[in-house]
C-alpha cells in the first residue's frame, strides 16, 4: 500500500470540504456561575456539573458529543487505507522473554491475527498453550495482567481483569493438567506473587476488605499476605502493612530456596522507597534495609548469599551496593554512579553481574565483576533501541546457565527476543516477532536542542529523510512526568505517519527518568513549567530547522502526557495546528478528588496548600482557557472504565474550549471521543487500531497529511 502526502512547501491543504460537515453546533453544556475563593485565589469552575457521570445533563451532553465526534471522524479521508495499513503493521505480533522454572520455559506470544498475547509453556522441546484470555472470554473484554510460575514450574499464579478496570482477579493453575486450582481472589490489583518452594504457599498483595475501611479509601489499604493454595483467603496471614500510610503500594520477591523474603514499598507514586528483608528460615521478622524518610529509591535482591541494592541514595543516576543479608543496613558500594548514564537494573549471570544502563534513553548492557564491581565489557546489542525484560535460568535448570535472554525493540524492529552467551561472547536472535510485514524505509536520529533556560534536551526524530527537505506534517509527542521515560521502540502509528510523508518526534522532557532522578525532579511540583518549556522548545526547533511549520505541527499525549498537550495548547495555541489529548489530567485544582488523584500530590502539588495551589493554577489547562482565542483543532479521547484518570477532566475541558474558541469549528473542531468497557492501559489490537485511526486521521486532516 502506498501512502501519499499533501505536504507542500509552505502550504497545507484543508480536509475534504465535500465530506466533512458544513456546519457544527456544539452541544450546550450548562455553564454555572461558580467561583470559589481558595487561599485568596478566585477559581472559576463553570462546568462542575459535568464531573458527575450519572447526572442526566452529563448523560445527554455526552451522547450528543458522541454523535458529533462520529459525524466528523467517520468521514475523514484516508480512514480505510490507514486502518488497513495499521492492522498490517501490527501483524508483526510480539514475543515475550522466557521465564525459566526447573527446565520449563514460560513466555507470551501474540500471533499476526491475535488480539491478545497467549501464554505458552515449553518443556522437552514441546510447546503448548497454557493460558489464552480470548478463549476464556471471546468478547475481548478480559486482559491478562500478570503471571508468575512456582519455583518448580508446576503451578502458575495469574491475574486477569475485565472491561479495562484493572481490578485484577488472582487464580492458580496446574501447569500440567491446566486445571484451575483456585480463584478468583479479588482485590489483587498490581499484586506481585512470591512462591515458596513446593508450590503450596505464596506471598502476595491484596487490599483489605472494603467494609473495613472508609468508603473513599477502598482503592488503597494494601497488605502483604501469606496464602496457602486452596484455603479461604480470609484466613491468610497478614505479613506486612499495618500501621503504614494507607496509600502504600508493595512489591515483593522470595529467593528460590525460600529463605529470603524482600518487600519494598512507597506511599502512592512518590519516589522514596522503603525496603524490608526477612529470613524465613529464622524468625521471619521483616527488618528495614532503607526507609522512605531517607528520600531515595531502592530495589533489592539476594544472590550468592549477598544482598544487592540498586539505589539513588547519594546517586541520582543510581549506584549498586551490597550488604550481608543478616546485616542489611550496612552497605558497601560496589558500582559507583556514572555521570552520563542511568543504572536501570542489574542481574546475576553465571558468576557475573550484568547491568542495564540507559544513555540518553538508549539501552546498554554491561558486564561487571561481582566481587569488585570492575567493568568487564559490554554486551553487543542488535542496534540502538530499548530492552523489554530479561531473564536467566533458575537454579533447577541445568542448561544455558551462562545465557541471558532479553527483549529488544527499536523504531523499525518489532519486539523480539535475543540471546547472549557469556562463554561465546555473542548475541543472537532467539525468537523473532512471529509476523512478517513489509516495513517502510525510515531514518531515525536523536537531536539535541536548548530549552528556555538553556538546558540541553533531546528528541528522537523519525522521518523519510535524514535532513529536512521541505516542511512536512509533523506529530510531536512526549510525557514528562513520574520518572517515566521512553526510548526507541516499534510503533505502528509512528511508521504509518512517516510512511505517509510525515515526521514523527518524541521529546525526552524533564520530569522523565532519561537522565536520572534529578531530571525527574526538574520537571515536577513548582518546576513543572520546565516540562512545557521543553516541549515548546522542541516544537520551535522543528520549525526553525525546516522540518515543519506551525500550520503543519500536531501534538499528541496521554495521561500525564495529556496534561502536557493540554498545557501546550493553552500556553501556545498559535504554535500547534491540532491536538489529540487522551485520558488527560486537565483540572489541576480538583484532580485529587477523583480516582487515584490523591496519590499524585507529590508529583504536582496539592490545591490544599496555598503555595502549591499557585503552582497548579499557573498552568492548569482547564483554568487557562480564554474566550476569543483561536485554539487549534482538538480531539479528546477518553475511556469510561478508566480507573486512574477520571474522564470528567476531558468533559469539562471540552465544554470550556467549545464555549471559548474563536476558531471556525468546521476548520478547527473541538471533539470528544468516548469508549466504554476499556480502561487506561491494556486493550486489544483491534480496539487499538480503531482508536489510532480516529486519532491520526484527525491530526492528518488538520495538518495536510493524506493516507491513501
Amino acid at each position: 500500500m502506498v501512502f501519499s502526502s499533501r505536504a507542500t512547501l509552505g502550504g497545507v491543504t484543508d480536509p475534504s470540504p465535500a465530506a466533512l460537515p458544513a456546519t457544527i453546533t456544539y452541544p450546550a453544556a450548562e455553564r454555572l456561575d461558580l467561583v470559589e475563593h481558595l487561599h485568596g485565589h478566585p477559581v472559576a469552575d463553570p462546568y462542575r456539573r459535568l464531573e458527575d457521570p450519572t447526572d442526566p445533563h452529563t448523560i445527554e451532553w455526552s451522547a450528543k458529543q458522541d454523535a458529533l465526534a462520529r459525524e466528523w471522524l467517520d468521514v475523514l479521508p484516508g480512514r480505510a487505507a490507514l486502518g488497513e495499513r495499521l492492522a498490517e503493521l501490527m501483524r508483526t505480533g510480539s514475543v515475550g522473554t522466557p521465564v525459566w522454572r526447573a527446565g520449563r520455559a514460560f513466555y507470551s506470544r501474540r500471533g499476526p491475527d491475535q488480539d491478545y498475547p497467549v501464554l505458552y509453556v515449553l518443556e522437552d522441546g514441546e510447546e503448548r498453550v497454557l493460558l489464552d484470555v480470548t478463549a476464556l472470554d471471546p468478547s475481548g473484554r478480559t486482559t491478562l495482567d500478570r503471571w508468575s510460575p512456582s519455583v518448580e514450574g508446576t503451578r502458575l499464579a495469574y491475574q486477569v481483569s475485565v472491561g479495562g478496570d484493572e481490578h485484577s482477579l488472582l487464580h492458580v493453575l496446574d501447569v500440567v493438567t491446566g486445571e484451575v486450582l483456585e480463584g478468583p481472589i479479588d482485590r489483587c490489583r498490581y499484586s506481585p506473587v512470591g512462591w515458596l518452594p513446593g508450590g503450596e504457599e505464596f506471598f502476595y498483595v491484596r487490599r483489605l476488605d472494603p467494609e473495613l475501611v472508609p468508603e473513599d479509601e477502598r482503592q488503597f489499604h494494601r497488605r502483604v499476605w501469606r496464602h496457602r493454595v486452596g484455603t479461604d483467603p480470609a484466613t491468610d496471614v497478614n505479613v506486612h502493612g499495618d500501621g503504614l500510610d494507607h496509600t502504600y503500594y508493595y512489591g515483593l520477591s522470595v529467593t528460590d530456596d525460600g529463605r529470603w523474603l524482600i518487600v519494598n514499598g512507597a506511599p502512592g507514586t512518590v519516589r522514596r522507597d522503603s525496603v524490608w528483608i526477612a529470613d524465613l528460615h529464622g524468625t521471619g521478622e521483616l527488618r528495614p534495609v532503607i526507609t522512605a524518610d531517607q528520600g531515595a529509591q531502592c530495589s533489592a535482591w539476594v544472590e550468592d548469599d549477598r544482598l544487592y541494592l540498586r539505589t539513588s541514595l547519594d546517586a541520582p543516576r543510581f549506584r549498586l551496593c551490597v550488604a550481608d543479608p543478616a546485616r542489611p543496613a550496612e552497605w558497601t558500594e560496589l558500582v559507583a554512579e556514572q555521570p552520563d548514564s542511568v543504572l536501570d537494573a542489574a542481574t546475576w549471570l553465571d558468576g557475573t553481574l550484568v547491568l542495564l544502563r540507559t544513555r540518553h534513553a538508549v539501552s546498554e548492557l554491561h558486564l561487571h565483576d561481582p566481587a569488585t564491581g570492575e567493568h568487564r565489557g559490554a554486551i553487543p546489542l542488535p542496534g540502538t533501541g530499548s530492552l523489554h525484560g530479561w531473564s536467566t535460568v533458575d537454579r533447577a535448570t541445568e542448561v544455558d546457565r551462562d545465557v541471558l535472554w532479553f527483549g529488544f525493540s527499536d523504531f523499525v524492529t518489532p519486539l523480539s527476543v535475543y540471546r547472549f552467551s557469556l562463554s561465546e561472547n555473542d548475541t543472537t536472535l532467539h525468537a523473532a516477532a512471529p509476523g512478517t510485514v513489509e516495513l517502510p524505509s525510515v531514518t531515525t536520529q536523536q537531536i539535541c536542542y536548548e530549552s528556555a533556560d538553556g538546558t540541553t534536551v533531546r528528541m528522537f526524530v523519525v522521518s523519510e529523510e535524514q535532513h529536512p527537505d521541505l516542511p512536512r506534517p509533523a506529530l510531536l509527542t512526549g510525557y514528562g512526568g513520574f520518572a517515566v521515560g521512553r526510548g526507541p521502540g516499534y510503533s505502528a502509528t509512528t511508521l504509518a505517519w512517516v510512511e505517509a510523508g510525515g515526521v514523527w518526534v518524541h521529546a525526552s522532557l524533564r520530569g522523565g527518568d532519561e537522565e536520572g532522578e534529578e531530571w525527574h525532579q526538574a520537571g515536577m511540583r513548582e518546576r513543572k513549567q520546565n516540562v512545557f518549556d521543553d516541549f515548546h522548545a522542541a516544537a520551535e526547533k522543528l520549525v526553525v530547522d525546516g522540518w515543519t511549520t506551525p500550520q503543519q505541527l500536531s501534538i499528541m499525549g496521554g495521561s500525564n502526557g495529556g496534561l502536557l498537550v493540554g498545557a501546550a495548547m493553552t500556553q501556545r495555541p498559535e504554535l500547534y495546528a491540532a491536538v489529540v489529548c487522551s485520558a488527560p489530567l486537565l483540572d489541576m485544582v480538583r484532580y485529587e478528588n477523583f480516582l487515584l488523584g490523591r496519590l499524585w500530590a507529590e508529583e504536582y502539588g496539592s490545591a490544599s496548600v496555598p503555595e502549591e495551589l499557585a503552582w497548579l493554577l499557573s498552568y492548569s489547562p482547564y483554568h487557562r482557557v480564554r474566550p476569543g482565542v483561536e485554539y487549534p483543532s482538538v480531539l479528546f479521547t477518553v475511556f469510561e472504565s478508566d480507573s486512574r484518570v477520571d474522564p470528567n477532566h476531558a468533559r469539562k475541558m471540552c465544554a470550556a474550549l467549545q464555549h471559548a474558541t474563536a476558531s471556525d469549528p468546521t476548520k478547527h473542531p473541538v471533539l470528544l471521543r468516548r469508549e466504554t468497557e476499556v480502561g487506561h492501559a491494556g486493550r486489544s489490537v483491534s480496539r487499538s487500531v480503531g482508536l489510532a485511526v480516529d486519532q491520526l486521521t484527525f491530526l492528518a486532516g488538520a495538518t495536510g497529511l493524506e493516507f491513501a
